[in-house]
């Protein structure tokens, strides 16, 4: 369940909460008449079932509510109430797999700033695996793929192709061009001082890996995989569960090619870095393609059937009809005087 605050213009807030009483996925409607002051208007409080709150939201803003006043929500932790309890009855569907459209592109749009934070992490998680792959240790690679952050852009990427919104398109690309290039130079460089103070050497890439040359060998298999990742990656943002854990099955399939990459760069094995490069374009590629099909068929399946035009719930005031000619407008009865 999701706690929406309203500010609604004082000219329109009559039909926001006429909207509002009129959908059963809402309840605990409070309307605060001239209680906001910045933008002013009228303040309204409501809990919304996630199954419901899409086709709400759509419907605030077709009544202009985000240009002339704001939305803002929160998802409700626990709620002892027997209203909204009768609410989540009367909704058809799951409130666990409701998606709701402004509430991903919010989270995943904050993800495709370049931040110093962000690119630190990839870095960090670069360095790592790549350690992991001249050790031969899947540990050091996991260890990596849990800081790896690069799951954010990816999804803000899924999200902003399928809502056709450029703006994020272009953000989120920069985000891994600039992240995934620059986490690369820097794991050459550590690979150099690294193999200058003599802990690693190329005699260790070039060693058998079994447990880690599936990095750079890709596959039918890799293309699987990076499928898989990127419905898992969807499913786990639309429906809220842990992000985080969906984020080290993302990272299987970018963070360890990428190191993989830079390692074999540093010391000169092409046939290696090419193959390992090729790994990250088709697990970016099948992520990409996965997500933006799962979010296609969510769309189809929650974005229409659970919207209902706002005409419909908000019912136009008719005047009632003139009995005998005593109730017609005075303008009325002055033309039909003789």
């Amino acid at each position: 369940m999701l706690h929406l605050r309203l500010i609604a213009p004082t000219d329109r807030s009559a039909a926001v909460s006429d909207f509002l009483t009129a959908d059963p996925g809402v309840t605990h409607l409070v309307v605060l008449p001239g209680a906001a002051r910045q933008p002013a208007g009228d303040l309204i409080l409501c809990d919304v079932v996630r199954e419901s709150a899409d086709g709400v939201l759509h419907a605030l803003r077709e009544l202009g509510i985000e240009e002339h006043g704001g939305v803002s929500a929160e998802d409700v932790e626990m709620s002892l109430s027997a209203a909204a309890d009768r609410a989540a009855d009367a909704v058809p569907g799951s409130g666990v797999d409701a998606v709701i459209w402004d509430e991903i592109a919010a989270q995943t749009g904050e993800q495709t700033e370049l931040s110093g934070t962000y690119l630190a992490l990839i870095i960090v998680a670069t360095v790592i695996a790549g350690i992991g792959v001249l050790l031969d240790q899947p540990i050091l690679v996991v260890g990596a793929m849990v800081v790896g952050p690069e799951f954010g852009p990816l999804a803000a990427l899924c999200v902003a192709l399928m809502r056709r919104d450029g703006r994020i398109v272009r953000s989120s690309l920069r985000a891994l061009a600039v992240g995934f290039l620059a986490a690369m130079v820097v794991t050459v460089v550590s690979t150099w001082v690294l193999t200058a103070a003599g802990l690693v050497s190329r005699e260790m890439l070039l060693a058998e890996r079994p447990l880690t040359d599936f990095i750079w060998r890709p596959d039918a298999l890799s293309w699987l995989v990076g499928m898989l990742a990127g419905v898992a990656g969807m499913l786990s943002l639309t429906s809220k569960k842990s992000g985080s854990l969906v984020g080290v099955l993302i990272s299987v399939t970018t963070v360890p090619a990428a190191a993989n990459v830079a390692v074999a760069g540093a010391y000169g094995v092409w046939h290696e870095a090419a193959g390992s490069a090729l790994q990250l374009v088709i697990n970016i590629a099948a992520i990409v393609l996965a997500g933006l099909l799962t979010l296609m068929v969510q769309r189809s399946w929650w974005g229409r059937p659970h919207r209902r035009p706002v005409e419909r719930l908000v019912p136009r005031r008719r005047r009632p009809p003139a009995v005998d000619g005593a109730d017609a407008p005075a303008e009325g009865r002055r033309r039909a005087a003789p």
